[in-house]
Order: structure tokens, then sequence, then C-alpha cells
């Protein structure tokens, strides 16, 4: 994402969802503890445009994903949601339908590592949510449910027809996006929905810890390896490694590749500045 801005000016509150920033580590909490941290517009919106303003001003470099209470986030708000959806046109549904794809893309193309702190119920768009992060934290009370076929629509929704089959594989993902059913964390585990399952009540501990030790490396080593494993998805070997010589190419050329030279040299740790 550009770094370059127009004359509209940084967002001082966001009104449906928390954040906090801490050297370089930011914290987004869905909020909404009542309703499971169901989503609104509201909320799409935000997440949309928080993740665009992060990613340009690019003082954060790492980020954590959590709800409030007792769950991540049960997906979409039943009446604000899905009652609203039944009055609107084909155009509306379409602009709705793109900005919660908007989102899985600003979390896979913001330049910084997203790590989803999951506890509880993570259900619909709330899976989708945790999936497009770079990392999944996640404690024992923790089930993962791709519910859309459960409400008539396809299991393909925000992009996850895309994404979970290359984190899992395309026979668990179609077990999942087809029936819908609930994946508690060992499962998870197993197949390799999450990265790593802590003990109860200790995936915010995890993930913030992960976050201040990936915010405190080589910040943009790791914005590369994000953009890297993204872009390659879909890339034959011969553009992915042509691809890899450019972007090394250009990492060879920076302070930090030098720093790291001179840390060694000098037998102390480096002191990264992400440039």
């Amino acid at each position: 994402m550009s770094p370059f801005t127009g004359s509209a000016p940084r967002t001082q509150e966001w009104r449906h969802l928390r954040l906090a920033v801490d050297d370089g580590v930011a914290t987004v909490t869905l909020a909404r503890p009542a309703k499971l941290n169901a989503l609104t517009f509201g909320a799409y919106a935000d997440l949309r445009d928080l993740l665009a303003e992060l990613a340009r001003e690019r003082s954060v470099r790492a980020l954590v994903l959590g709800g409030e209470g007792r769950g991540f986030c049960s997906g979409g708000d039943v009446d604000e949601i899905i009652g609203a959806t039944l009055s609107m046109d084909t155009a509306q549904l379409l602009d709705f339908n793109r900005m919660t794809g908007q989102v899985v893309r600003a979390i896979r193309e913001c330049p910084f590592p997203v790590i989803a702190a999951v506890h509880g119920v993570a259900a619909g768009a709330g899976a989708v949510l945790a999936l497009a992060a770079d990392f999944r934290i996640a404690d024992p009370t923790a089930r993962f449910a791709f519910l859309f076929t459960r409400v008539g629509l396809s299991g393909g929704d925000m992009g996850a027809a895309y994404l979970l089959p290359r984190v899992v594989g395309l026979g668990h993902a179609t077990r999942l996006l087809m029936l819908g059913e609930p994946v508690r964390a060992p499962e998870a585990e197993r197949i390799g929905l999450i990265s790593e399952l802590t003990e109860e009540g200790e995936a915010g501990e995890r993930a913030a810890a992960l976050a201040r030790r990936l915010a405190d490396g080589p910040a943009l080593a790791h914005a590369q390896t994000k953009a890297l494993l993204t872009a390659e998805l879909d890339m034959p070997l011969a553009a992915s490694v042509e691809l890899d010589a450019a972007t090394q190419a250009l990492l060879m050329n920076g302070e930090d590749y030098a720093e790291f030279h001179a840390a060694f040299t000098e037998k102390r740790p480096p002191k990264w500045r992400g440039r």
C-alpha cells in the first residue's frame, strides 16, 4: 500500500473497534462482547479503513487482532446484516460483499504481520478474518466454523475458497466450507489451521509476545516475506524465483542487511531499522 496521503486527515476515533498502539505493535479489539463481537456494516468498514491507514503510516510493525469477552468473533450480525441484506438490491449487495472482501485483502496486503488471537467462537466472517491473518494463536476453547452454507450461501465467501485450501489442503477445506461443521482447537492444530495452541486464556498473551518479537525484528524483511507468500501463491516457479531474486537484491542494498554484518562482526545483537 502506498504511504502517500491526500487531504483526508487521520481518523482520531474508531467507533466499531478499539485500537491501541505501543512501540510498533497495534492491538485491534472487536468490542461487542454482548453479541460475541458480531460484525456490523460499520465494523467491516472500520477494519478496512484502519488497516489502510496503518499501512500508509508505516509506524506499525505487527498487529494483533482479538475479540473482547467470551469469543473472537461470531460473524456477521444476524439482525444488522443478514436481516438488512434481505431488502437490498443487487447493486447494494455487490457493494457489501466487495467491502467484506476488501477487509480480507487489506489483512493480506498490509506490510506487517497480522496475528489473530482466538478464543471461543470464530464463526462465519470471524473464521475468515482469522484465516486471513499470518498467524493464528488459539487456546483450547477456540472453535472455527465456516457457516456460510448453513445460511444458504456459498462457502466461498470473503476469499475463503482461495485461502483455506492453501492453509489446510483441498480435502479439509471442502469439508469445512461445504458442511459448515465446527472445528475445535485440537483438530484445528492437527490440520494446520492454527499456528500455535496455548493453554486456556493465554492466546492473547502469546499473540502479544509474538507481535513484540516481530516488531523488534527486521520489519522490511518481514514485509517482503509476507508480500512474496501472497504474490507467489499463483505464480509458476520461474516467475517466483525471479521475483525472489529481485527482492533479495533490493534488500541486500538496505541498511538492515549491512547492520546484520556489522553486528555479527562486532559480536552484538543487530539494531534493526526496517530499512
